[in-house]
């Protein structure tokens, strides 16, 4: 069983849902990054979503281009993304999920993304711009089924795509909340409920919420009808917001330990 299966079936014997958290790789810089997704990894979050930052991050709200472009200006590509992924492997036993855009992984080549990625440890990868249609070049490459593919699922999305989308995916599925982009406010959960229904309707995999998701309300709403809550935005606000602060890992270690609470006993 690779690590998300088994962070699901555990957390399910626990009655808890998946915390997972998505940062910027390199923001502030590369060596306090590292502090601080480590900090987090062992304060609670149970699936760590590294982003790889890019230029032209076109389905990101504001707070996580900031933190994009501070990662890039910091000198963060591919290849140390994946660095990073082997250090923080040394240190945490969940899985790390790679998030990234096309573009990065096609110029650093797909095999050797593959090959490396797994090297580093990485359990999966999530590409915000690339549909099961044009996906054969990147996972022809693949050697095995250890690696998963996470699958956006946009709230607009009807169910024979959703059906079609979930045939393609493994690890879990990532249902978008709401259209817009990343970090934006309002949540409905009744019509987020709805959606996960019909999910559930088309595909077994665990299905993960994510955009707007920032308080602890939020993050309680959502553990009751899904099975994992994805939080963003809200980390790098924090970030950006205590960027000269020596104790930001202790901040942020503190708040994932905060939202953790709120996925227990749904």
């Amino acid at each position: 069983m690779n690590r998300i299966d088994k962070t699901f079936e555990d957390l399910r014997q626990k009655k808890e849902k998946a915390l997972v958290g998505f940062l910027s790789a390199g923001d502030p810089n590369i060596s306090e990054s590292l502090n601080i997704i480590t900090a987090m990894c062992k304060s609670g979050l149970d699936i760590l979503e590294l982003g790889v930052s890019f230029s032209d991050p076109t389905a990101d709200g504001p707070v996580i281009q900031r933190s994009s472009s501070r990662a890039l200006q910091s000198g963060v590509n591919l290849a140390v993304v994946l660095e990073m992924t082997r250090k923080l492997r040394m240190e945490t036993h969940i899985p790390i999920i790679l998030f990234s855009y096309y573009n990065p992984i096609h110029s650093y080549g797909v095999e050797s993304f593959y090959r490396d990625a797994m090297e580093a440890g990485a359990d999966g990868i999530l590409v915000v711009d690339l549909p099961p249609e044009e996906s054969d070049e990147m996972t022809s490459c693949w050697a095995g089924n250890d690696f998963a593919l996470i699958r956006l699922i946009a709230p607009t999305t009807p169910l024979d795509r959703m059906a079609h989308i979930a045939k393609t995916a493994s690890g879990f599925l990532y249902l978008v909340s709401k259209t817009g982009v990343t970090g934006s406010d309002g949540l409905d959960t009744g019509d987020i409920n709805d959606k996960i229904e019909s999910l559930r309707s088309v595909t077994k995999l665990p299905i993960c919420v994510g955009f707007g998701i920032s308080t602890v309300e939020d993050v309680a709403a959502i553990a009751s009808v899904a099975d994992g809550v994805v939080i963003g935005s809200a980390f790098e606000r924090i970030i950006e917001e205590n960027l000269d602060n020596p104790d930001l890992a202790l901040i942020l270690a503190n708040k994932v330990h905060e939202f953790k609470k709120a996925t227990k006993s749904q």
